[in-house]
């Protein structure tokens, strides 16, 4: 080497990285039990009339004064029921036949909508007419009935709305500028963490404001008319997605390869998404259930998030 010759240091090779991206898995928990399995229905219907014979001798007059308009009813009730107990379906405990108590595969006594019109058959007053010669008068009172656990957003198809599939958990999913279908996803933005960080500092709590990712995405992607909680501090799971070329940055010492999505598990408690306004460049929006989300997203996307769903 020549005394005062310089040799150029090799420029760095740009070092592959990841774009970082918070994601939020929104959830919408079931509103009602879910419908019984044949063998619950069976179970719960057994149940009922075991508790039937061990109620039995009933004596009535301990309840009722006789020829009291009570005690008819009841006698009336008791033609019909075969029982004293308040029954489902027609079942005598005392004869021949009190050893059949257990339902056949397929009886309409083990559907849910016979039962409750049973019962809400046995509610109503008597008609008009002579009951052991007394003469009674119906009641103006209606009988409630029970809300249907099919919406009209079930009816309709509405996938917009929250008020459908009450059995089921539904998550929010998102349509951006690219078309495609995803949870409600952004770019982590300068020292930003995923969700929101405590710290004890001279015996007070302060929360660190720029710790806000998860709220961030939702605000942005779905409006402020949604009451949001972040359960937990850590990730449920990931999302990762190569570039077909890399993208290098303007300082030309990063080549980003790809996209790395963490996600977040959060609920909504009140409230619907807006889009009208969303910073995200977002196009609309459905609240699905985890069968009909892998329908909207493509096959990479569903494996990566379908551990992340629950099955109700």
């Amino acid at each position: 080497m020549h005394s005062g010759s310089v040799t150029e240091a090799p420029s760095p090779s740009p070092q592959p990285a990841y774009r970082l991206h918070a994601g939020v898995a929104l959830s919408r928990p079931p509103q009602i039990t879910r419908d019984l399995e044949p063998f619950e229905k069976a179970f719960f219907l057994y149940q009922r009339r075991l508790n039937e014979r061990l109620a039995l001798p009933f004596t009535r007059y301990f309840y009722y004064k006789k020829g009291t308009p009570a005690d008819l009813e009841w006698k009336r009730k008791i033609r019909n029921r075969q029982t004293a107990a308040r029954d489902i379906g027609v079942y005598k405990a005392h004869g021949r036949e009190g050893w059949n108590d257990e339902l056949l595969v397929g009886a309409e006594e083990s559907e849910t909508q016979w039962q409750v019109d049973a019962l809400l058959k046995d509610a109503e007053p008597p008609t008009v007419g002579e009951q052991e010669g007394v003469v009674t008068k119906k009641k103006e009172e209606a009988v409630e009935r029970p809300m249907s656990r099919i919406t009209d957003a079930d009816e309709s198809g509405d996938q917009r709305s929250l008020n459908r599939l009450l059995q089921r958990s539904l998550y929010l999913l998102v349509r951006n500028s690219d078309k495609r279908w995803t949870l409600p996803t952004d770019v982590l933005v300068g020292r930003e963490s995923l969700h929101l960080v405590s710290l004890m500092i001279g015996g007070y709590r302060s929360r660190l404001i720029h710790a806000q990712a998860a709220e961030r995405v939702l605000v942005q992607a779905a409006g402020v008319n949604m009451n949001t909680w972040i359960i937990g501090n850590a990730p449920v799971g990931h999302y990762e997605y190569e570039f077909q070329k890399k993208v290098v940055g303007s300082d030309r010492a990063i080549a980003e390869a790809g996209e790395k999505v963490f996600f977040m598990k959060a609920r909504i408690m009140a409230g619907q998404a807006d889009m009208r306004e969303n910073k995200l460049r977002l196009e609309d929006f459905k609240w699905l259930a985890k069968e009909e989300v892998e329908q909207h997203v493509t096959n990479k996307y569903w494996s990566s998030i379908r551990h992340m769903l629950s099955e109700r």
